[in-house]
């Protein structure tokens, strides 16, 4: 009865060990076939979507002109209906530039 119990326990190990690989093999292939590229911008992509954040004042500024928004070092900056400029401040405040 002994044998018997430690043979099953020595297969069920075994399961579990093959199992662990085969999780750990998928996994692998995820990680290797995941792409990158897509975070990286092309300035195409930066020029017609007003909702990526960027440093450069020229493109910033044609965004506004185009979109009537921009972001810009952090701040979402939009254009009223009288041409001004303003971001919304944390306190949900229109603060004009």
């Amino acid at each position: 009865m002994t044998k018997l119990l430690v043979l099953f326990s020595i297969f069920l190990f075994f399961i579990a060990i093959f199992l662990l690989l085969i999780y750990k093999k998928k996994n692998s292939r995820i990680i290797k076939t995941k792409n990158f590229s897509s975070l990286i911008t092309s300035p195409k992509e930066l020029a017609n979507n007003p909702d990526i954040n960027t440093n450069n004042w020229y493109l910033h500024k044609n965004r506004l002109i185009k979109f009537g928004r921009s972001q810009y070092k952090g701040l979402t900056f939009f254009v009223s209906s009288d041409d001004k400029i303003y971001y919304i401040s944390e306190e949900g405040i229109k603060v004009y530039c």
